[in-house]
């Protein structure tokens, strides 16, 4: 069994084919060379997912969030990194030679 892998694109446009009941599953699998039951999977999966499209104002905001949380979970390392190197820096064998 071969597995193509077809670009969003690609999909999308034969999904609205399918959709638009400009040909039938059947002929759309004949013109594509693609199997119908695919046909059928993408086409459920847009209508499922068809709703996400309009929420994307939402995803990017909750990305937004994490970058930013991230970013200062970064600069708090960032500090804690810093930190422990003054404190290694402080205790060092060579240091403590020097002073002994």
């Amino acid at each position: 069994m071969c597995t193509k892998n077809y670009s969003p694109k690609f999909k999308f446009q034969v999904v609205m084919e399918a959709v638009r009941d400009e040909k039938t599953v059947a002929q759309l699998s004949k013109q594509y060379h693609i199997h119908p039951a695919s046909i059928h999977r993408w086409r459920n999966e847009f209508l499922e997912k068809g709703a996400e499209i309009f929420s994307q104002d939402t995803t990017i905001r909750e990305y937004e969030k994490e970058i930013q949380d991230l970013e200062r979970l970064l600069g708090d390392k960032e500090v804690e990194i810093a930190l422990l190197k003054n404190f290694l820096t402080g205790v060092s064998p060579r240091k403590k030679n020097s002073l002994g």
